[in-house]
């Protein structure tokens, strides 16, 4: 069985997907690019707004599926420029706490929207 998470909290899907799946315990986030969810148009060019709104739409998802970053085993980070890392960490621990999930991180091409950063999360729920 599976359980739909959805929420005003964070964008809509621009696809034929869902923001979460919630199954056997665990939550599937689906990727989440720098939209606001009012607008749904990117927050700002630059990385640094642009990988807070990231993790606050994934928050929104996450208290949505009744649980918390915290919660999180294993995020998949996409940015398009890796030199954007080190603030990547710098964000991400103000987000998460100890003891981290795992993670990866990989540079791509392209993201959609022209966002700089995508993330999607595995919770434990």
């Amino acid at each position: 069985m599976k359980k739909i998470v959805e929420t005003h909290g964070a964008p809509a899907a621009i696809g034929p997907y869902s923001q979460a799946v919630s199954s056997q315990g665990l939550t599937f986030i689906s990727g989440q690019i720098p939209l606001d969810p009012d607008t749904m148009e990117l927050v700002a060019d630059e990385f640094r707004p642009q990988a807070h709104q990231v993790f606050k739409n994934l928050s929104a998802v996450a208290a949505a599926a009744e649980s918390s970053l915290d919660a999180c085993v294993k995020l998949t980070v996409y940015l398009v420029d890796l030199n954007d890392f080190k603030d990547l960490n710098a964000i991400m621990a103000e987000y998460i706490k100890a003891p981290f999930p795992a993670r990866a991180a990989v540079e791509v091409a392209a993201l959609p929207r022209g966002a700089r950063i995508e993330i999607d999360a595995i919770l434990t729920t």
